[in-house]
């Protein structure tokens, strides 16, 4: 990974600060919007050793290549490639076969991935939303690192697609989670009671995996 920094103006910070986004490796220098920066530049540079020591326990690549194990939906599968020209990707017993160009590997397993986690997520969706008596007007997909899932006013809810990769009781607390938004949008009391009893269960748990191990799923399918 690369040493430099980005360096981002905030508005209401009050000083400068250092940090390492665990989900890309990119260390952010966050400086106050009037503060000077040619001195906050000299500060970081003299942080490289503290930036290389938090990029060192950071979770490691995990490219797709033949013989990768992905966790799907709590299914272990193996990646198995063989030349030959069929395009389309099988789970077969507890592998993920396919064939094709091997340069085109990555691309495809994450396409199918993807397709995977918007099936699966918008399944779940649906059984909580009508549990709540509550309509959502589209689910989508994306890959947002701040965040595992969004509702908006208009009835959209978009979810991280690497929920996929997560365990099933983690990728439905987080739906449950975003339903509830459909009925409170907000964090009060009441949201989080609905939220529980969507979900059956304490959803803490699932927030306490995805803060120690969520980072770890944005490190899946890269190369460096």
């Amino acid at each position: 990974m690369s040493a430099p920094f980005e360096v981002v103006r905030h508005a209401t910070a009050r000083r400068i600060r250092l940090s390492i986004d665990p989900a890309s490796g990119v260390a952010r220098l966050v400086v106050p919007k009037r503060a000077a920066l040619k001195p906050a530049l000299a500060w970081a540079q003299g942080k490289v050793g503290w930036i290389a020591e938090q990029r060192a326990r950071l979770p490691q690549p995990r490219p797709y290549v033949p013989g990768m194990v992905l966790t799907v939906a709590d299914m272990a599968l193996t990646i198995v490639w063989e030349a030959g020209s069929r395009r389309r990707i099988e789970v077969v017993g507890d592998t993920l076969s396919l064939s094709g160009p091997l340069d085109t590997l990555p691309r495809r397993v994450e396409a199918w991935l993807k397709r995977q986690a918007l099936d699966r997520l918008a399944a779940d969706t649906a059984d909580y939303a009508a549990s709540a008596g509550v309509t959502v007007s589209k689910v989508a997909i994306g890959d947002a690192r701040g965040r595992w899932g969004s509702c908006a006013h208009d009835g959209v809810i978009r979810y991280s697609w690497r929920l996929i990769l997560a365990p099933g009781w983690v990728r439905r607390a987080t739906v449950a989670h975003e339903v509830a938004h459909r009925v409170h949008m907000n964090h009060a009391p009441a949201f989080h009671a609905l939220v529980e009893q969507l979900y059956g269960g304490d959803p803490t748990p699932a927030r306490a995996w995805l803060r120690e191990h969520g980072a770890g799923l944005h490190w899946i399918g890269r190369s460096s």
